[in-house]
């Protein structure tokens, strides 16, 4: 927050579209550079909300609750390691700068600025053509473009598997750029692709042949048969353009998996293509295919090429049925409150890690995997879900109780809305088992009735 405060208004903004000078980015130990990705938080809600109001005015309805919370669920399941280990990418580079220096460039020359940039750009490209290309990747990104929608909270749709793939691909530059340039860019190419994922902005005009936009990333996210395999750029379109991958929008695009998960589930969502993966793999005769199962394309057959046969994807045209279960309104808001609550808690879990012992942080990182779990079992309508969402309300109430006996609740960890929210959790179970009691006599009812 102190950080936001000292940089203008303007600045902020300028980070998210990597408006900004070598002078003013420049930093020569890693430990200086800014956490622009974190300071921009409150910058995402506010362009979340703007395409918000868009749409309201416009009428089009091209966002539903339900896929917007399993985005931004997606978002902080992601991040969850990070609670426990130090970034990998991260922590890579700063090892191979540190043990295999060749030549290393002044941090503070704009030439090292400008290199590190066309660099984190062409890894970025082949990194996600890969992540597209090579199915034990795939596995991985999938995640993102799992989403049947196409607004700004798809770009927070990650997976947590990624950034163990994604790492191996910038080491080239590491005896060469000094870590502190290396992760400013890396901060500001995940901050340039923020924006580009809205359907509100149609064209740029001439910079359409130089960046990568949001018409060139509708593509990438499309299933139609024209978008696979294309526009893997980062920032800078020119890499498809020089490698091939490149493809204008044209049709309206289809966005989604070519074969939709048509569940909001967040486990499901982050390892169900895993699980996939897997049963092919055992399934496979000889050591040859079941290599191939891992390292070719998700389309990947025997006897079909690399990345699989186009013919094979379904043929889809706008407009196309998207995944979306009805739910009552006070269903609705019962998720979005929970929700918001246990995104306070994440946020307050990340500010205040470094007072925690692993077996704490642990514990609490799997009660938010499950509880993002849960609230997109609810939105499925899944009668699993609403088993798990009894259980989670008793496992707050239990790990409340244990927590309370073993002193864990001295400031900061003692929030003074600890009262309320085990109201909460009791009002909602007692909810649960209110409706669980009406469906058991409606029930018993018709039985007497056919009887």
């Amino acid at each position: 927050m102190d950080s936001m405060m000292k940089a203008p208004l303007t600045t902020h903004l300028r980070r998210m579209f990597y408006f900004v000078t070598p002078n003013e980015t420049s930093f020569e130990k890693a430990e200086d550079v800014p956490q622009y990705i974190k300071e921009s938080a409150p910058f995402f809600l506010g362009f979340i909300a703007i395409e918000f109001i868009v749409m309201l005015l416009r009428g089009d309805g091209k966002r539903s609750l339900n896929d917007e919370l399993t985005s931004v669920g997606a978002g902080m399941f992601s991040r969850l390691p990070l609670l426990l280990f130090r970034s990998l990418h991260i922590a890579a580079y700063i090892w191979v700068h540190e043990n295999f220096p060749l030549h290393v460039l002044p941090w503070d020359s704009p030439y090292t600025w400008w290199l590190c940039f066309l660099g984190m750009d062409l890894g970025y490209y082949w990194f996600h053509r890969l992540a597209h290309e090579v199915n034990f990747m795939w596995a991985a990104h999938q995640v993102h473009h799992s989403s049947e929608y196409y607004n700004l909270t798809t770009a927070l749709r990650q997976s947590v598997l990624q950034g163990y793939t994604s790492w191996v691909f910038y080491l080239p530059m590491a005896p060469f750029i000094p870590p502190s340039i290396f992760i400013l860019h890396h901060e500001l190419n995940i901050l340039y692709q923020f924006w580009i994922h809205t359907e509100y902005v149609r064209s740029l005009g001439p910079l359409e042949y130089v960046l990568n936009t949001p018409s060139h990333h509708r593509v990438h996210h499309g299933r139609n048969r024209y978008c696979i395999d294309k526009n893997y750029a980062g920032t800078l379109i020119i890499w498809d353009r020089l490698f091939g991958t490149f493809e204008p929008e044209a049709e309206e695009v289809v966005y989604g998996l070519t074969h939709p998960l048509n569940t909001f589930d967040q486990f499901w969502v982050q390892f169900g293509f895993l699980k996939y993966m897997i049963e092919r793999f055992n399934e496979m005769k000889g050591p040859a295919n079941k290599l191939c199962t891992l390292f070719f394309g998700p389309g990947w057959a025997p006897g079909k090429p690399r990345t699989g046969e186009l013919s094979d994807i379904p043929d889809v045209h706008a407009p196309e049925k998207q995944y979306n279960p009805q739910v009552p309104l006070w269903l609705k808001v019962y998720v979005v409150v929970h929700f918001f609550l246990t995104f306070l808690g994440y946020q307050l879990l990340f500010d205040n890690k470094q007072m925690f012992c692993q077996s704490y942080l642990l514990m609490f990182i799997m009660f938010l995997g499950y509880s993002l779990t849960t609230y997109g079992r609810l939105f499925d309508r899944s009668n699993l879900g609403i088993v798990m969402e009894v259980c989670r309300c008793v496992m707050f109430l239990v790990g409340d109780i244990v927590l309370v006996k073993l002193d864990f609740y001295t400031p900061p960890t003692g929030p003074a809305v600890m009262p309320f929210l085990r109201l909460l959790h009791v009002a909602s179970l007692g909810l649960w088992l209110i409706l669980y009691q009406k469906v058991f006599d409606s029930q018993v009812t018709v039985l007497n009735k056919n009887q």
